[in-house]
C-alpha cells in the first residue's frame, strides 16, 4: 500500500526560526553532520485557480505530533490567502512555530500564480528574490468538487476503507458539505505489528470550489488541522498580486546554458 505524504512546508524552518531568536555565539562550532533523522513536510489546503470565485481569507494550521512516550508537540501558523476573479492565487508562507511558545512565526515566502499568463512567482521574503516559473494550472477535478470514494476492502487484503457523509454546516458564513474517510491497514501490510488507522475529514464549499476545513490524522505524522477563517467573498486588493517592492526577479522559464 502506498502512503503519500505530500510536500509544502518544511519543518526545518522551525529550527531556523529558533536559532534566529536565540542567537548563536560567533565562537560556536558549526553543527556536526549526523546519521539518521527525518525531513518532515506539510501539505495544506489546495486552492484551485478557478475563475469567478474571488475571496480573501486567513488559513490557520495546527499540527499535533505524538511522541512514543505519549507526549504531544503542537505547531501552528496563520497565513493570508486570496484568489482573484480571473483565478489568480496569492499565498503567504509562514514558519510553523510551537503553540503558545516564545518563538514568533515569520513569513518566508510569497507565491503569486496567474493561470492566464501561466506564471508563478516564488518570492523569498528573506532574500528579497522572486523566482519566475512556468505555472501549470490545476486540471484535477478532485480539487474543485468534493471527492468521495467507495467503501470496501483494500487490494491484496491489506485493510479496508470507509467513506461517510457528514451532512452540511456553515464555516465562516459559507455552506459546506462534509466527508470522512477512514482507512485501516491490517497488521503486516507495511511492516506494522498492529493495525494502523488513518482518518481524513473534509468540509467542502461548492461556491468556492475548495475545502474550508480539513483534518488528517495518521500514526506517522499525528493530526493536522487546516481551517479557513476571516473569509471575505469578493475581489481581493489588487496590490496582493503585485510583486513586492525592491525584489529581484530571476526568470527561470528559459533553458539553462549548456556547460562546456
Amino acid at each position: 500500500m502506498r502512503i503519500r505524504i505530500p510536500q509544502v512546508l518544511c519543518l526545518s524552518g522551525l529550527l531556523a526560526v529558533g536559532l534566529a531568536q536565540q542567537g548563536q555565539p560567533p565562537e560556536s562550532p558549526a553543527p556536526r553532520a549526523q546519521d539518521g533523522g527525518v525531513r518532515e513536510v506539510l501539505e495544506s489546503i489546495v486552492i484551485p485557480n478557478i475563475p469567478h470565485a474571488p475571496f480573501t481569507a486567513t488559513l490557520a494550521t495546527e499540527w499535533v505530533k505524538y511522541a512514543a512516550d505519549g507526549a504531544t508537540i503542537t505547531l501552528v501558523n496563520e497565513r493570508r490567502i486570496a484568489r482573484g476573479e480571473t483565478g489568480r492565487v496569492y499565498q503567504e508562507r509562514w514558519y510553523l512555530v510551537p503553540k503558545n511558545g516564545k518563538v514568533k512565526s515569520t513569513m518566508n515566502w510569497i507565491q503569486i500564480a496567474d493561470p492566464k499568463r501561466l506564471t508563478l512567482y516564488n518570492c523569498s521574503t528573506e532574500e528579497h528574490v522572486c523566482d519566475l516559473l512556468v505555472f501549470n494550472p490545476r486540471t484535477d477535478i478532485s480539487s474543485i468538487s468534493p471527492h468521495k470514494g467507495v467503501s470496501g476492502p483494500l487490494p491484496n487484503g491489506d485493510g479496508s476503507v470507509l467513506w461517510e457523509d457528514l451532512g452540511s454546516r456553515a464555516i465562516a458564513g459559507i455552506d459546506t458539505v462534509g466527508t470522512r474517510q477512514t482507512t485501516i491497514v491490517n497488521s503486516g501490510a507495511m511492516g506494522n505489528d498492529q493495525p494502523l488507522t488513518y482518518v481524513s475529514e473534509y468540509w467542502h464549499s461548492e461556491a468556492l470550489g475548495m475545502n474550508l476545513l480539513s483534518t488528517r490524522s495518521s500514526p506517522f505524522f499525528g493530526k493536522q488541522t487546516f481551517t479557513i477563517t476571516e473569509l471575505s467573498v469578493g475581489e481581493p486588493d489588487p496590490k496582493l498580486f503585485e510583486l513586492p517592492d525592491g525584489f529581484k526577479v530571476n526568470d527561470q522559464r528559459k533553458n539553462p546554458p549548456i556547460s562546456h
